[in-house]
């Protein structure tokens, strides 16, 4: 087993979370979100991943055959789906701070009454 992807995930969510703290734009902001949560897509491959093991379709294999995890496969499609509709759903709310307020700086927002 291979600490590798572990590394690789990791390194991913730091550099997001750099580009979250870091951020004055708003749109940046989400877009530094996505590469955080995409860190996740590759720890649970990671997760999911048996050496030597094949794709999960199990039609025409022989008993016993070696493969990977199929439901850490579906939890990440599961993580991708939940994850572009986080980023339209902030996208669309920088869109209307943008229309409200004339300006994309989060630091500026706190002005915004509702």
């Amino acid at each position: 087993m291979s600490v590798f992807p572990y590394l690789v995930a990791g390194w991913i969510c730091v550099i997001g979370l750099y580009g979250i703290v870091t951020s004055k734009h708003l749109i940046h902001l989400a877009l530094c979100l996505t590469v955080t949560q995409s860190s996740t897509y590759v720890l649970l491959l990671a997760v999911g991943y048996v050496q030597g093991g094949g794709p999960p379709i199990f039609k025409g294999v022989k008993l016993g055959t070696t493969a990977v995890d199929p439901v850490v496969q579906s939890l990440t499609l599961t993580d991708i789906v939940v994850s572009v509709t986080v980023l339209a759903l902030i996208l669309a709310l920088a869109l209307d701070v943008h229309d409200e307020l004339d300006t994309m700086d989060p630091d500026r927002i706190a002005e915004l009454q509702g």
